[in-house]
């Protein structure tokens, strides 16, 4: 007779504990991918928002530029420097992203079946 009916026969509240643990470790790893995919996609939100409002900027410090006089203009740095600081702030929200881990989604849950199965097979041939 197979190892697993055995103990499922003899012992079902260890099949039992063992598929909690298996529910835990499942619930464990699916809130840190959700957390990480989370953090992904606010950072990208953020980014998309920023790159609008220094696109918008920058379209509006164009316009500045060929409508005024040059004399008239007292602070002309200024007009191409607003547009640079929801600029940078994309460009870092866009890198911070990037530079996130991918993670091991579910890895742990995988090797805990791997190791599982590995030990099961060996029950099954001894």
């Amino acid at each position: 007779m197979h190892p697993l009916l055995t103990l499922l026969a003899t012992r079902p509240q260890l099949l039992v504990d063992h598929a909690q643990a298996y529910a835990g470790l499942f619930h464990e790893e699916f809130g840190q991918s959700f957390t990480a995919w989370r953090r992904w996609a606010m950072l990208q939100a953020v980014a998309l928002c920023c790159l609008s409002v220094a696109a918008v900027l920058g379209g509006v410090a164009v316009m500045l530029w060929a409508v005024t006089p040059p004399l008239l203009v007292h602070a002309p740095w200024i007009l191409w420097a607003m547009p640079l600081l929801p600029l940078f702030v994309a460009i870092t929200c866009v890198w911070m992203a990037s530079r996130q881990n991918p993670t091991d989604a579910f890895g742990n849950l995988g090797r805990q079946m791997g190791a599982d199965m590995a030990m099961l097979r060996a029950a099954e041939s001894a």
